[in-house]
């Protein structure tokens, strides 16, 4: 997993609440064994047009302006719908570091932090405030998970919260297993030590 510690990029606002895991990525590409590779399906319904190939031009991240986009700012309860982590390694793969929303589906936002991609909750009027800066042409912004913090280049700056030992994990870059992993060494000795 690749570990994330601070991020400068590109923002694109979606507004729309309750966009569930379906939306993120429709349940005909769930067949892929990989984790990787996911990208060219996210937001699939909506980033095109019925034949599946042509892109939708009224749709947020086909705007030329925001091309490349790295943060995602959304709205309330994002990630909603099934728990299929697919929909957070379609956002990896597809270039996303960050998602920010005033709040999010639990077992997304857990997701999230399984696969390095950074949920920020943020208060409603913050996340007014990130919609209006970015409608006014190419946004960036600073994710810095060291500091806890988000700013922008005119001074605008918040905190956030994220618990320590998912912070840590992120810093880190260790998903559950390479966690477990870090204990090797203990877990040989356990193993050794049993006559089974």
């Amino acid at each position: 997993m690749q570990s994330f510690t601070k991020h400068t990029g590109t923002v694109v606002t979606m507004d729309r609440a309750n966009v569930d895991t379906d939306q993120i990525i429709p349940k005909q590409f769930l067949k892929r064994i990989e984790r990787t590779g996911f990208g060219q399906f996210l937001f699939y319904d909506w980033r095109f047009g019925e034949d599946g190939e042509t892109p939708n031009p009224n749709f947020e991240l086909n705007q030329p302006e925001v091309q490349g986009a790295s943060i995602l700012v959304t709205r309330r309860n994002f990630g909603s719908g099934s728990s299929r982590e697919h929909a957070v390694w379609a956002l990896d793969d597809y270039g996303f570091r960050s998602v920010i929303a005033p709040s999010f589906a639990d077992i997304f936002f857990n997701n999230c932090f399984k696969n390095g991609v950074l949920p920020i909750t943020l208060p409603e009027a913050d996340i007014d405030y990130l919609f209006e800066a970015a409608a006014k042409g190419p946004y960036r912004l600073t994710v810095d998970l060291e500091q806890q913090i988000v700013k922008d280049e005119s001074g605008w700056q918040r905190e956030f919260e994220v618990d320590p030992s998912r912070r840590e994990k992120l810093l880190q870059g260790l998903d559950d297993i390479a966690q477990t992993l870090k204990f090797d060494d203990k877990i040989s000795e356990y193993e050794a030590a049993r006559s089974w």
